[in-house]
Formats: structure tokens, sequence, C-alpha cells
């Protein structure tokens, strides 16, 4: 077993084989990268919270504000849960509308409150992806530059300002896909002492590598983001076969006789029990109100039906698996139909952002100058980022191919698991805010090719300076386009003009 925490000798001369699995060293800016970090994180609020309470419907909920900002009311109300016995309505986990509760238990229950949380969850999520696109690129540069593009991106602005549960479930997909960044690291670094210290060939498996708890804490977000939305457990599957392809590839770069065998015997036990067990004690450990309740949504089904089944449970459980069964059956049969939610949209449409989400509108107001205002909130990408969506997936593809580079790879795996399922089932409703997990990922995927445009910072070559230009200038283009469109992600009053001029598609209006 490899001791946690120790660092390898330094290699001999010429020897490649420690260097080869430690990855580049972070750079030397620690404290620097934080106060930067914090400094992004402190816009990344401002921007996230400012007047955030503005856009309502006459001071009450927008769009599905209107369920969730009141279960959220009813769960403070009611010790946990929701008081409405129709599944139609109560659709999803608690997670989300408990953290939307916790602004309205501090504030009482206004436009604010019920905003407060995913506004902080937002602004977390700004922090997060500037730490994950340093350590991917080490680059405090590229790690800002990541930042500054998911605080324009107009996608994760709107969702971090509405009472809804999306923003939440990205946050738990980002945190855990930072966590088990950090464990790749971590092994490679425990792997790294094996083969310095000469024990590789100690066994043809390679090494136990203890116990991992930044991978156990990835386990702990990955159940907190089915405890949010179902389609969390797209994540479980994805990051837990990615971080077993990693072991994998790790032992191989440390010279072990059957790497893949290895990963097999030694770390997908590890990684079932921390990316998959641990993940559903978690999503049934969010339900412990509904468990203690005696009134909740089917609470004691399995004694007063005969039609729950599943004998061998316990009651409890048979009546909450009862109810989910419900609300799958709700989901599953949520069909488009024959009269179409008019801003509903299909996911070949999301990575462009074609078909945006009018969360509010109203016309006929006064405050602009004019006579007849505009207020509405739109949500919508920022273009000079999602208008990019595709290339950059391509370019992504073809780095992870050609070049097998794990970096692309990875994000390609955290953009995949929250789109490619939805193709699964066209029939039913979709809209543009389910792709709100993906926006971080893609601009990962951005950031890493303006670090291959920007170059290395040891080049002191026109070639730098002009990449620093190029990515300059781009930078500057996303924030241009994003205070371009603020007036509509945030519902200011504007001019009927105005808000024509914003509309750039017909798929827009």
């Amino acid at each position: 077993m490899v001791e946690p925490g120790r660092t390898p000798p330094a290699a001999e001369p010429g020897s490649w084989d420690a260097r080869a699995l430690l990855a580049p060293k972070m750079p030397a800016d620690r404290l620097r990268s934080w106060i930067i970090t914090l400094a992004i994180g402190l816009i990344a609020g401002v921007v996230r919270i400012w007047d955030l309470g503005r856009a309502t419907d006459k001071g009450t909920p927008v769009f599905d504000e209107k369920y969730y900002a009141i279960q959220a009311w009813q769960m403070l109300r009611n010790g946990g849960y929701e008081d409405n016995p129709g599944y139609e309505v109560v659709a999803h986990p608690p997670v989300g509308k408990q953290l939307i509760a916790i602004g309205e238990w501090i504030f009482g229950y206004s436009p604010w409150s019920w905003r407060i949380a995913a506004a902080l969850a937002g602004t977390v999520m700004v922090v997060l992806l500037v730490r994950i696109a340093r350590r991917l690129t080490r680059s405090t540069l590229l790690g800002a530059i990541a930042g500054v593009l998911l605080i324009c991106d107009g996608v994760s602005h709107v969702q971090s300002r509405v009472g809804m549960l999306d923003i939440f479930q990205a946050l738990f997909v980002l945190a855990a896909f930072a966590l088990l960044l950090v464990d790749r690291d971590q092994m490679r670094a425990r792997l790294a002492v094996v083969v310095a210290e000469g024990r590789i060939g100690d066994s043809r498996w390679g090494p136990r590598m203890g116990f991992r708890w930044w991978r156990f804490a990835a386990g702990l977000s990955l159940g907190l983001t089915c405890g949010v939305k179902w389609n969390g457990i797209y994540y479980i599957m994805a990051f837990g076969l990615l971080s077993v392809i990693w072991d994998a590839l790790s032992r191989r770069t440390a010279g072990v006789e059957r790497p893949w065998a290895g990963a097999l015997v030694r770390d997908t036990v590890p990684a079932l029990g921390s990316l998959l067990v641990l993940p559903i004690a978690v999503y049934f450990a969010t339900w412990a109100n509904w468990f203690a309740s005696e009134t909740a949504t089917d609470r004691h089904a399995a004694i007063i039906s005969e039609d729950v089944g599943l004998n061998f449970l316990p009651d409890p459980l048979r009546s909450l698996l009862f109810y989910q069964f419900n609300v799958l059956d709700f989901h599953t049969h949520l069909d488009t139909g024959s009269n179409p939610h008019p801003w509903e949209s299909k996911p070949w449409a999301w990575p462009m952002g074609m078909r945006p989400m009018l969360y509010y509108y109203e016309s006929g107001l006064t405050g602009c100058g004019e006579s007849n205002c505009v207020q509405a909130t739109m949500l919508l990408g920022t273009p000079a980022m999602w208008w990019l969506a595709l290339p950059v997936a391509a370019w992504a593809a073809w780095r992870a191919v050609s070049r097998l580079d794990w970096r692309y790879t990875a994000v390609l795996v955290g953009y995949g698991a929250g789109y490619l399922p939805w193709f699964v089932n066209l029939d039913r409703q979709m809209y543009y805010f389910y792709a709100t997990p993906m926006a971080p990922f893609m601009v990962l995927g951005i950031v890493l090719i303006l670090g291959e445009i920007l170059g290395a910072a040891q080049e002191h070559t026109e070639r730098r300076k002009t990449g620093l230009l190029v990515v300059a200038l781009y930078v500057g283009i996303v924030v241009a386009n994003f205070v371009w469109l603020w007036p509509i992600l945030n519902g200011n009053l504007i001019t009927q003009e105005l808000w024509q001029a914003e509309l750039w598609l017909p798929s827009w209006r």
C-alpha cells in the first residue's frame, strides 16, 4: 500500500519513471492565485446578486419558480417536506428546494430570498471553475480567464438569479469533477513514490492505493446531484468510468505489468463504493424528512395500497419507491403532444443556444424614457461562447483521439454526461435550462483552446505576444457580448426598439 502524503524521492538523472507519473507542477503563485480567485468570486457575487429581486410577476415567482419557491416555503412550514399531494407538481427530490428554503428561512418569503441560494451557488461555481481550470492547465492566468468567461455566460447568470433547481445540480456536478481531478493528481503522486522506490514490480497489478478521501468527497457531491434531479445518475456513471480509466492509465504509465487488470482488481471495487454505493446512500438520506413525517406524499402507501409490491423491503422504503415510480412515470410520459410549450426546445438546439427560454415578459410599462417599455428575462447563452460550442467539441474530440490529451477527454465526458442522455426520449418536453450543467464544461473546453493559442509561459516570442493579443481580444468580445445582453438577462426596463435589437435570430422570438 502507498503511504498517503509522501512525495517521491528525486529520480536518477535521465530517469523517466517517477517524473512521467507526476503532472506538470502547479504554478508557484499559490497565494496570488487565491487572491485572484477570491477577487473573481467577489465580482461574480456582485454580478449574480445585483438587483436580484427585480424581475417578478407583480411580486410573485416567474416561470418554474412558481413551483420551487412555494414548495421550499412548504418545507419550512411542514418540517422538511412539501404538502402538495400531487406528484405531478412535486416532481423532483428535495435538495434543491431545501437550499432555496434556507434563503426563505433567513430572509422571509420574497423574490430576493427564494433566489439568494441560487445566486450563491452560481458564485461558488465561478470560484470552483477558476481552480479547476488552473489545475487542468497549470496556469493561473487561464484559471482566471475561465472564471471571467463563466461570469459572462448568460445561461449560468440567469439560472443563478432564479429560484429553480438546475444551478444547484450544476454546482454539485462541478464540485464532483473538481474533487476527482485532485484525486487523480494525488494518486499519480502516490504511484510516483512506488516507482521511485523501485517497488512497482512487487505485484503484476501494481500497488494498493489506500483510502481516497477526494474520491469519497466526490461521491458525496454526486449523491447531492441526484438529490437535486434524477439525471445526476448519468454523472455517476460517466465520472465513475472516467475515474477507473484514469487509474488504469496511471498504472500503465508507472510500468505496471497488467495495468487494466490492476485497475479492475485494485481500483474498481473501491470506486464503486465511493462513486455508486455512497451516492445512493446520500440520495436516500436526503429523504430523511420524508421518512420522519406522517403526512408526506405516499408516506404510507405500502400500508394502504395492495399495489405497492416489493414485500421483502421495509414499509417506509417500499412507500418511497412507490412514490418514486409514480414520479418516474410522470417524467417518462411528459410528452410534447399536439400542444407543445411555446419555448420548448430539443437537445440539438442547445449547444449553440438556438432556442432560448423566455422566463418573464411584460410590455406597456413606463420608466425607460418612453410610454411603452418592456421588461423581460430571457435565458440565453452568450453567443460569443455558445456559438462556438460545436467547433470546440470537435477540436476537443480531435485532441482527445489524436493526442490522447486526457484534459480534453475529461471535459468531453462532463459535457456529454449532461447532454447526450436527453436524446434517449425525444418525445419528452425539454427546455434550454436543462443545459445549465453543460456550461462550465463548455467554458473549460474554450479555455483549453485559448491555452494552446497562448502558448507556453516560458515563451517570450512574437508568437506568445500574438497569442496574448488574440486571447485578450476574445475575452473582451465575450465581456462586451454579455454587457449587451445584460438588460434581457436581468429584466431591466428597456424600450421596444432595444428589445427588438436584442433578439438577433428569428428563433429567439
